[in-house]
């Protein structure tokens, strides 16, 4: 089982590198040219600058049950194609139930702001996120590890 990270901006890095080393799970993370992560035992992907590029390279090399995390909805969705397993920063596990209303909210929203509607952006990060995203990861692993 692998954990795919959309690493561009990722907030849990390193929350599940020492969450995927204790389960023996293989992390690779995927950025561009501008990020740089010096972590020992995980596979890095790095793709030329550009729109989507670390995710496009993400979703080509995602295979079915391979866990990704991302806070991209439309990198998700291509994963829930692929059929992985998609975990936001918050710990929400994304699926095909929520994904529509996800995309169409985030939809909703580039609208707003492309007619001048400001909207409040997310709060600053906190220590529930974190508790729930940690209970999500390991919920996942001892499921999917448990099944093979």
């Amino acid at each position: 089982m692998r954990i795919l990270i959309d690493a561009d901006g990722c907030p849990v890095i390193d929350l599940t590198v020492r969450i995927a080393n204790a389960s023996k799970a293989e992390v690779i993370l995927f950025c561009d040219t501008s990020h740089i992560f010096n972590y020992s035992k995980v596979k890095k992907v790095i793709v030329g600058k550009g729109a989507d590029s670390a995710d496009f390279a993400l979703v080509n090399y995602a295979e079915e049950k391979d866990i990704v995390i991302t806070q991209d909805y439309g990198l998700a969705a291509m994963a829930l194609s692929k059929k992985c397993i998609v975990i936001n920063q918050n710990g929400l596990i994304i699926n095909d139930f929520n994904i529509d209303s996800l995309l169409a909210a985030r939809h909703i929203s580039k609208k707003a702001r492309m007619s001048g509607h400001h909207l409040k952006g997310p709060s600053k990060r906190n220590m529930q996120q974190d508790i729930a995203f940690e209970k999500s990861l390991r919920s996942v692993l001892n499921e999917n590890f448990n099944r093979a």
